[in-house]
């Protein structure tokens, strides 16, 4: 991982076009190809980003140019660098789920059609350079889809599922790949977010999947 606290402005230009003025900020350069551009606020989100499969040029130590496959490209100008390091962070052991989520997981695999009609199960915790994804399965068309698990689902989980769907998507056995965001609750900004990056969402009921006849009553 770099890490890069720099005087820079950034242009985006995709789909949308947008620009941050001249201002301090860090740069990260993840060893999965990814760059985040971060501020000293806004808590964990960066104010803009170019997730991987991405390539970045430097030009003349003042220039960073980052480009996607689709085109899209993240253009930081950088005026003044006040420090510059990089640091091997090793394979992370990953997210260590709690029971609940792990005993979704098993029952989920157990009842694969609960995503849908025809579907099956390829493996659980199906590895990925980045850590394992929850579940691969096919679809009633063979399609592959990754399957990401939670109790409560933030925009968190959404970037840990695409970052294993765009890894997954570059094995020419699994492309194209769908993904879903499996949860018991799904904050609504995780969903929104998901919806745009075509990941489906699916709210699972933990005591149903056990078996557990339902107490309550209600009208939807």
């Amino acid at each position: 991982m770099r890490l890069v606290i720099a005087q820079c402005s950034v242009d985006y230009a995709g789909r949308l076009a947008a620009h941050l003025p001249s201002a301090r900020r860090l740069l990260i350069v993840k060893a999965d190809g990814s760059v985040l551009v971060h501020s000293d606020g806004g808590s964990y989100k960066p104010l803009n980003w170019m997730s991987p499969p991405c390539t970045l040029k430097e030009e003349d130590e003042r220039l960073w140019t980052v480009t996607n496959r689709a085109g899209e490209q993240l253009a930081i100008t950088i005026e003044e660098v006040f420090h510059d390091s990089e640091h091997d962070l090793g394979v992370d052991p990953g997210l260590q789920k709690d029971g609940v989520e792990s005993h979704l997981q098993e029952l989920l695999a157990e009842q694969i059609e609960t995503l849908g009609t025809g579907w099956r199960l390829v493996r659980r915790e199906y590895p990925t350079p980045i850590g394992p994804v929850d579940i691969l399965c096919r679809d009633a068309n063979g399609g592959a889809v990754a399957v990401e698990i939670k109790r409560k689902a933030t925009i968190d989980a959404v970037e840990q599922l695409t970052r294993y769907r765009d890894l997954l998507g570059r094995d020419p056995l699994l492309a194209p790949i769908d993904g879903i965001l499996a949860a018991q609750t799904i904050a609504p900004q995780a969903r929104t977010l998901a919806e745009d990056r075509g990941i489906r969402c699916v709210v699972l009921d933990y005591e149903h999947l056990r078996g557990m006849p339902r107490t309550d009553l209600t009208l939807f």
